[in-house]
């Protein structure tokens, strides 16, 4: 299944080398693409335990998840 998730606070490639970086750590998450001038990232994942799982990961990294 593929996720494209709205995140406010990026606002440069460290950004998404972060989130990126993040998100690879996540089993389960894969073919992860960040995109920080439009403010999203999609990625695939296999188990919808994993959305809530990458939603925290984000946030905890000081990142909003909007949707």
């Amino acid at each position: 299944m593929e996720k494209t998730l709205k995140i406010n606070g990026m606002h440069c490639k460290s950004c998404e080398v972060l989130i990126s970086d993040v998100l690879a750590e996540i089993k389960g998450i894969e073919k992860v693409k960040v995109d920080s001038k439009e403010g999203f990232v999609k990625f695939n994942y296999k188990d919808e335990h994993v959305l809530s799982i990458a939603k925290q990961a984000i946030e905890k990294e000081g990142y909003t998840v909007i949707a």
